[in-house]
């Protein structure tokens, strides 16, 4: 039997370049770890692949991607037994979180030391990005530059124990939905990925704080105002910046301390008793 957290993830940075002939998005991206996590635990058994969750609104079938990635790993290495694999769900879904990409990601690492395949994170990598753009990420973890559609990965210097607050309001958004969406020649703030890269390396959360872009907000906060009323009152609750994380709808904001952090949740609850809040830290490769 084996445990194992799926860590989320949150866009310092997400910028969308052009369209690609494979109908994905160019982008270029600063992706970042944090603490929040599902959890799972995976069991050998005699044959097939078993899924147990905890939330009954995430159907523990075939097109869970929990179960995609058991079932690549059991075709692709010829495995005779099959897996059990229980979720206990915390990430909210179609939160911009990456979620079900983490918790892919999660079930590919366990399925790996569990069988004892001694597969490289490099080729568990090119897995995770036959069944999902975010999963070699979440693989790989800590702080990272996205390219390609999001599966062209360069480590960056850790950028961990930085105290966020994450918010999602009671809304879904399709990433699909926001991508097809997006005006290609939208003219307003674009992220400046160097900036930001040399911010992380010189560990200046100010910097990084005021570099934070996002262009998908341009799609999503024209249909959810509540996310930019998410983002206000994080800034007068004293975050050092707030925005939109991937696709949205989740918020979050960059506190300078825990207590601010605190102060910042609960006035988003205040704001909206349905949202659903939680106090994380960023977390570096080696998940500290």
């Amino acid at each position: 039997m084996l445990s194992i957290d799926a860590n989320a993830k949150i866009n310092l940075t997400l910028d969308i370049l052009d369209k690609r002939d494979d109908g994905f998005h160019e982008v270029a991206m600063v992706m970042q770890e944090v603490s929040l996590h599902d959890t799972l635990v995976l069991d050998k058994i005699a044959t097939g692949i078993q899924l147990e969750i905890d939330n009954t609104e995430l159907p523990a079938d075939e097109s869970n991607l929990c179960y995609k990635a058991a079932k690549l790993i059991i075709d692709e290495y010829g495995l005779t037994s099959g897996v059990n694999i229980k979720l206990t769900k915390r990430i909210p879904m179609a939160a911009g979180l990456a979620g079900g990409s983490a918790d892919a990601a999660a079930v590919l690492k366990g399925m790996n030391e569990l069988f004892s395949l001694n597969i490289s994170e490099e080729k568990l990598c090119e897995l995770g990005a036959k069944l999902g753009s975010d999963i070699p990420f979440c693989i790989m973890g800590g702080t990272m530059l996205a390219t390609g559609r999001g599966e062209i990965l360069e480590r960056l210097p850790d950028l961990a124990g930085v105290d966020i607050v994450l918010a999602k309001p009671q809304v879904g958004v399709s990433t699909a939905w926001a991508y097809k969406t997006y005006d290609t020649g939208y003219t307003g703030k674009h992220p400046d990925n160097k900036a930001m890269i040399q911010a992380i390396a010189a560990g200046d959360i100010s910097s990084v704080s005021k570099l934070l872009c996002n262009v998908l907000e341009s799609v999503t906060i024209d249909k959810h105002v509540i996310i930019d009323q998410y983002k206000q009152t994080m800034l007068s609750a004293g975050a050092l910046a707030s925005m939109m994380s991937g696709s949205g709808p989740t918020v979050f904001g960059i506190a300078p301390d825990g207590s601010v952090a605190q102060k910042m949740a609960d006035n988003i609850r205040h704001l909206d008793k349905d949202a659903a809040v939680f106090t994380a830290k960023t977390v570096g490769r080696n998940r500290g």
